[in-house]
């Protein structure tokens, strides 16, 4: 197949370009005519709106001629923007023999659920346990918080199937580099399994939460099919050690299930997990993250800011933004997340915390826009050496916004005028807070250490020169957010397993090692092979060429 890049079409009149169209502009840009192109597939779009009144879609698509053998001369003959197609086909580097060891997987966030799902296509019948409810079930248990309920500390927004990024807005971007396909083996599946084939070739996809509930489902029902199995109500309290090797898992209940391979993809909240495994000689260390809060505008500002006249384009949907900035007292204040026509999210995994956090559906249809705007914070604010110091200083701020909020998990709020004069207004704006399961007017300074504060003034002035209307007096501001990435790395070497305990592989984003879904579910691929190789007795090296155990891939 040939590649086409830089393909520029005036934005459609309606949500899309026809099949046609590409097809035109394709033939075209390669001198042939539409009925000399055997096939066409989209592999990416993006908007280039730079020039007012005249923005277009960059397109890039992979063609096959009618006359193959011609291919060649075509590509010769077509000039810049055109070359031979070579995406990197995924190959998991081994196929399981018969009676091979069963590894345990622990998390069915994305890392656990990827990891789970290539070991189970490869023939090794993983056990995959969650401490959490099924998602079907999980997304009764969350609702009836929002709405006031009760907060379960083993099922919740942090914990249960599919994760954290269950509840959000389910993007899909990455800033990973990898040449094995792995991350196309992502997008592949996600979309084998329900999510829309567009996150194939958007520019900045996204599932939506609504979307990426059953797909998580789906990615289950493939586990077990291929014979994997799942448990649920399954929180892993200890590591069963002997002669300087894993040899299992224990459970809350005192069950123990032998194992000499454990993936651990315990995700960025499992505090209890972090302690269990210092406390077992494991080898942890602080690493950097951020606080702060979420930011609420209209969607309608955004769209206006972002894409002036084209706002409410039916091709162009809700505008979204990302914005950093290094302040002046050394800080970097960004903003994460950005959920288009979404809501803000209780998402406290403890008794006695607020957290904050974002979600859309897909759609993305929803009043207000809002992001995480976000402080870096690292080991020299933790006070002390403390492999755990991070969650204890994440803690110190969720349990003051608990306070603040009344004790009864509502979030304190503040609008965006009353923060910059450091004004402690009871009455809120014009922007009606998303947050279930309510805001309580207060001064986020008492929730936040001041140069977080400090930073997030200047980040906003800042911003609001790059989208017009980002420190509207109005937009509201929701503490606290401290759960974007996790405190703590469980260390690894190149073989992937814990530099303190051989079979242990510690993965995903509450080992430090991704951030968001893509990436730990990459992550939670990169660990499975090296588990896979392992239980074969094969050398964790190259994975570019597929190795034998068994059958060959």
């Amino acid at each position: 197949m040939l590649r086409l890049t830089d393909i520029r079409l005036p934005l459609p009149d309606g949500p899309a370009h026809a099949e046609a169209e590409l097809r035109a502009a394709a033939a075209e840009r390669l001198g042939l005519r539409p009925d000399d192109i055997s096939s066409l597939r989209l592999v990416r779009r993006s908007l280039d709106a730079r020039k007012k009144n005249a923005a277009v879609f960059l397109y890039s698509l992979d063609v096959s001629c009618v006359d193959e053998a011609g291919e060649a001369q075509v590509l010769a003959q077509a000039g810049p923007g055109v070359t031979l197609a070579e995406d990197m086909p995924y190959h998991f580097p081994v196929q399981a023999a018969a009676g091979a060891p069963r590894p345990i997987v622990v998390g069915a966030g994305p890392c656990g659920l990827f990891a789970a799902l290539a070991l189970a296509q490869a023939g090794f019948a993983p056990l995959l346990l969650e401490r959490g409810q099924a998602i079907e079930e999980r997304a009764r248990t969350v609702d009836a918080f929002w709405q006031g309920g009760e907060l379960l500390p083993d099922s919740n927004v942090q914990f249960g199937e599919g994760g954290a990024g269950a509840f959000s807005d389910g993007k899909l971007t990455t800033q990973i580099k990898e040449r094995r396909g792995r991350c196309r083996k992502v997008l592949n599946e996600l979309v084998g399994h329900g999510a829309p084939d567009d996150i194939l070739w958007r520019n900045r996809p996204h599932v939506g939460t609504d979307r990426l509930r059953g797909v998580v489902a789906g990615i289950r029902a493939s586990i077990l099919r291929l014979g994997g199995s799942v448990r649920f109500g399954a929180r892993v309290d200890g590591i069963i050690e002997r002669e300087g090797r894993v040899r299992g898992v224990r459970l809350a209940d005192g069950e123990e299930i032998a194992s000499s391979c454990v993936i651990l993809a315990v995700g960025h909240s499992a505090r209890d997990t972090f302690a269990m495994l210092l406390a077992s000689g494991l080898r942890l260390e602080q690493k950097p993250f951020a606080i702060g809060c979420r930011i609420e505008h209209p969607q309608a500002l955004v769209d206006r800011a972002q894409l002036r006249d084209l706002a409410g384009h039916p091709a162009l949907g809700a505008a979204d933004y990302k914005m950093a900035h290094q302040a002046a007292n050394g800080r970097s204040v960004y903003t994460f997340c950005m959920c288009p026509g979404g809501q803000v999210i209780a998402a406290a995994s403890e008794a006695g915390g607020v957290v904050t956090n974002g979600m859309s559906l897909h759609a993305r249809d929803g009043a207000n826009a809002n992001s995480a705007l976000l402080v870096g914070v690292g080991p020299s604010d933790l006070g002390g050496g403390h492999p755990l110091a991070g969650v204890d200083f994440q803690r110190q701020w969720e349990r003051l916004a608990f306070e603040l909020g009344g004790r009864n998990f509502r979030a304190p709020a503040q609008t965006v005028g009353n923060f910059l004069a450091a004004r402690a207004a009871k009455r809120l704006g014009g922007v009606s807070p998303s947050y279930e399961p309510g805001v309580v007017p207060q001064d986020l300074r008492l929730c936040l250490p001041d140069y977080v504060c400090s930073a997030m003034v200047e980040g906003i002035q800042v911003f609001d020169r790059k989208l017009r209307g980002f420190a509207d007096p109005d937009a509201l501001m929701t503490g606290v957010e401290t759960r974007s990435s996790s405190p703590v790395r469980i260390l690894r070497g190149a073989d992937m397993q814990s530099v303190s305990l051989p079979g242990l592989f510690p993965a995903g984003e509450g080992a430090g090692y991704a951030g968001g879904i893509i990436s730990s579910a990459v992550d939670g691929l990169r660990v499975a092979e090296a588990a896979a190789l392992t239980l074969c007795g094969l050398p964790v090296g190259d994975l570019e060429v597929p190795a034998v155990c068994g059958a060959q891939t």
